[in-house]
C-alpha cells in the first residue's frame, strides 16, 4: 500500500514537472517572446491613452475656471 502511494506522489510530481517545463518553453520560444511585446506594447497603449485622457479633462476644468471659451480648442 505504501508503494502505491508513493508510485501516486511521484506521478503527480511527475505531471507537475512536466506542465512547468512545458510552459517555460512556451515562454521562451519565439511566439511567447512575441506575446510577452504585445502584451507590453498594449499596456503602454492604454497608459498613453489614460494620459491623454486625463490631459483633456484637466484642461477642460482649467479652462471653464479660467474663464476661457472652449472655442479657443475649435480653432487649434
Amino acid at each position: 500500500m505504501k508503494r502505491l502511494v508513493w508510485m501516486g506522489i511521484g506521478v503527480a510530481i511527475g505531471v507537475i514537472a512536466f506542465r512547468k517545463v512545458t510552459e517555460a518553453q512556451a515562454n521562451l520560444g519565439p511566439e511567447g517572446l512575441n506575446r510577452a511585446v504585445g502584451r507590453l506594447a498594449d499596456g503602454v497603449y492604454d497608459f498613453a491613452d489614460a494620459v491623454r485622457a486625463g490631459m483633456r479633462e484637466r484642461e477642460t476644468d482649467l479652462r471653464s475656471a479660467l474663464g476661457v471659451e472652449s472655442q479657443d480648442l475649435a480653432r487649434r
